[in-house]
């Protein structure tokens, strides 16, 4: 192990795609502090086989409302419907976490001939809506790691709903990639934790810095029984970017 007073931070990695309009945060805050920053995600989603959609004895054609809580599952409710030759009734309603969730659906269908409702963020504003129509059975897609909040508020506000994941968050292989060449880890997400441990069963972390944003991926950090070094958000920097920023400032002058 080298001796940390020795170090400067000069190499991050951060545990997302990275931005496709050359615009970000994080590449401000490289130019900043003379840093070298690499993006690379450590999870992936995969659509649930149609062969096991099956298996639950679902029938998404006994619906007439759908609600969506992001674009990966207006995507997968599309492809399950497409792959089972189910045809998806206009009179369909949709009912959209956001605005711009709700514009995502002009990929699959003629926007301005459906019904479609949408909230300001919050499943919170959405169920508003949800019980002005209530007399709807709604299709619920979501993802295996799921938060169980929506189905909650649903069965607490006596809502007909059908619950389906449709799509699962897994590991991606980075068996090519040395995690000890960097300085500082940046996660979003316990599944991103579980897929460093998957992946680098062995590693030591030594002088490398974990840093997490939310409460629930710095719990993963420490019951991986990592070391996690910087925890996002804080009350003057909001973003992670911006305590990657305050950190490295006062990291680098020792």
């Amino acid at each position: 192990m080298k001796n940390p007073k020795t170090l400067k931070i000069k190499r991050i990695l951060v545990s997302q795609p990275e931005p496709s309009n050359g615009k970000s945060p994080y590449f401000d805050l490289a130019e900043k502090n003379n840093l070298k920053i690499e993006f690379r995600p450590f999870i992936h989603i995969e659509g649930i086989p149609v062969k096991e959609f099956r298996q639950t004895k679902i029938n998404i054609s006994e619906h007439s409302a759908v609600i969506f809580t992001s674009k990966t599952a207006i995507d997968h409710f599309f492809r399950v419907s497409e792959e089972m030759r189910i045809s998806v009734p206009d009179s369909m309603k949709y009912f959209c976490v956001t605005e711009s969730i709700a514009h995502y659906l002009q990929k699959y269908i003629v926007y301005r001939k459906r019904k479609i409702f949408y909230g300001k963020g919050k499943f919170e504003d959405l169920m508003d809506l949800i019980k002005k129509n209530n007399s709807e059975q709604f299709f619920c897609p979501l993802s295996d790691m799921h938060n169980s909040t929506i189905p909650d508020m649903l069965s607490k506000s006596k809502i007909n709903f059908t619950k389906a994941v449709l799509y699962k968050t897994v590991c991606s292989d980075l068996s090519d990639l040395a995690a000890e060449k960097f300085d500082i880890l940046v996660f979003f997400s316990p599944t991103g934790i579980k897929s460093l441990v998957h992946n680098f069963p062995d590693w030591n972390q030594d002088d490398t810095k974990i840093a997490s944003f939310g409460p629930s991926t710095a719990k993963a950090v420490k019951d991986a029984g990592l070391r996690l070094d910087i925890a996002a958000p804080q009350p003057k920097a909001p973003s992670m970017t911006m305590v990657l920023d305050q950190y490295i400032a006062e990291y680098n002058k020792r």
